[in-house]
This record gives structure tokens, C-alpha cells and sequence, in this order.
């Protein structure tokens, strides 16, 4: 069973979930990890569900914000660790581009033991990709494609399984036609949507260049996405925002959503 896990749902300055990022877990147990959120509560979410980092040799990051791209690090000092003491097997992959790239190299040197950072170059690789490369691993077809931020240079990706099934990850800002390449009748859309369109004037979405659930569903309906997939939200209205997300993205499109929680997992 291959299987989606969202480690985290919540946009930068959450505190009643952890920030968003998510693990893919294949068919033979091999995982695919996206971004690690802000800090060493990447640990946690990765212990609860219960990945084993024997099993994680991919990542991909999507750009440098805090809510982001920390939690790498933190990944990075855990399988440097492993690497030391004989405890993780083979290399460790990290796609990104230039920006974060450079970022990672920096934070590792300025931050981490000597012994750790020393494997950075050895068994943790990191590829700069670059706006509409492709790159092949586990049976995995990954093209990555600059979303065309405003703020952070920031990349999403089509990720095409050996089935044939197809996910977009469109990254945690408002959508941009460049995407639509990419993005269109893809089986899974995942999509940020920060608040509901009803409470916009409560969380401003627009002024942090963020959207709602509105806009998202108005997207997936137009692109044809067969399972539309909602993260990157505020944080207050979480006991909620299941059913109140779901509601309003039915309103404006028609295929299958999903509204995680932090560490639900859906098959793919």
C-alpha cells in the first residue's frame, strides 16, 4: 500500500499543530520526504509515524522559509548521526534549488558538530534542480518548477509514480498559471489554503500572499484534479476546520477532498 502522511498542516506561526510537510511511503517501505517544518519537532512527528530513516534516502525542499526548511537541518544532524555510528545505509538525497542549497550548506557548517557536517558532500548529497528538470529515483519521475513567488524563491513539483498516477505539490503560496503544466488532471492536487474565504478579513490570507479555501477549490475544479489535498492553514479554528474546510472547498469544486490532520495518513 503506498501511502501520503502529513507530518505537519499548519502555516508559519502555528502552535496547536506543526508546520507543513509530508512523507510519502511506497509500495516496499522506501520513503519520500518533503520539508521538515521549523524545528527539531520534526523528530517527534517522523518518530509517531513511525518512519524508519533506514528507509529514507529522498527529500525535497521547497524553499528557505523558517517554517520550512529548519526542520531540515534537523533531519540532516538525525541521518549524520546514524551515518557516524554505522546506523543508516547508503546516501541521503536532498533536491532543492541554488537558494536553499546555499542556506543548508551554511546553517550545517555554522551549526552542526564537525563530525556531522563532515557528511554533507560524502553520504548526504545535495542536487541543485533547477526550473523544469526531471530527476528519477525509487520509480519515482520528479519535475521540479518554479512557482513563481513573490516572496522566497520557491519550487513545487509533479511527482508521476511507476503507475502512471500523477501529484502535483503546488508549495504554500497562491497559485500561478506557469504551475498549470504541471498541475493539470493530476490524480492529487495539494494545494495551501490558509483560511476560509468567510474569514479572510479575520486572517488577512492576501497580505501575507496567501489563499483561501475559495480560491483553491476554484483552482482544482478548473485544472480537473481527480483528489484535491488542503495544508498551510491557520491554526484557530482547528477543531473545526475539517468539516469547515471541506464544506466550502465542495462548494466550488466537485472531485474528492482532503482536509488532514498533523500525522493522518491517506492512501495514494
Amino acid at each position: 500500500m503506498r501511502t501520503l502522511t502529513m507530518l505537519g498542516t499548519g502555516c508559519a506561526m502555528v502552535t496547536r499543530c506543526y508546520n507543513t510537510c509530508f512523507m510519502i511511503k511506497l509500495e516496499d517501505g522506501d520513503l519520500f520526504l518533503t520539508d521538515a517544518g521549523g524545528g527539531n519537532g520534526i523528530l517527534r512527528q517522523l518518530e509517531l509515524a513511525e518512519a524508519d530513516y533506514d528507509k529514507l534516502h529522498y527529500m525535497f525542499v521547497t524553499h528557505g522559509h523558517t517554517d520550512h526548511i529548519l526542520g531540515v537541518i534537523w533531519v540532516i544532524r538525525r541521518i549524520a548521526d546514524l551515518m557516524n555510528k554505522g546506523k543508516y545505509h547508503g546516501q541521503f538525497h536532498i533536491y532543492c534549488h541554488d537558494v536553499v542549497r546555499d542556506m543548508l550548506v551554511t546553517m550545517v557548517n555554522l551549526t552542526l558538530k564537525k563530525k556531522d557536517a563532515a557528511q554533507l558532500g560524502q553520504g548526504i548529497i545535495l542536487h541543485e534542480i533547477k526550473d523544469g528538470e526531471r530527476v528519477e529515483f525509487l520509480g519515482l519521475k520528479l519535475t521540479a518548477f518554479d512557482i513563481l513567488s513573490t516572496k522566497a524563491k520557491q519550487y513545487g513539483y509533479a511527482l508521476e509514480f511507476a503507475d502512471g498516477m500523477r501529484l502535483c505539490c503546488l508549495g504554500d503560496e497562491p497559485y500561478n498559471e506557469h504551475s498549470e503544466l504541471y498541475a493539470k488532471e493530476a490524480d492529487w492536487l495539494l494545494s495551501e489554503a490558509f483560511c476560509l474565504y468567510r474569514d479572510r478579513e479575520i486572517f488577512n490570507p492576501y497580505e501575507k500572499n496567501h489563499s483561501t479555501v475559495k480560491e483553491a477549490g476554484e483552482i482544482a475544479q478548473r485544472l480537473g484534479v481527480k483528489n484535491l489535498l488542503l495544508y498551510h492553514t491557520e491554526d484557530k479554528t482547528i477543531a473545526t476546520r475539517k468539516e469547515a474546510y471541506t464544506a466550502e472547498a465542495q462548494a466550488y469544486y466537485s472531485g474528492n477532498i482532503w482536509v488532514p490532520d498533523d500525522l493522518e495518513a491517506c492512501q495514494i
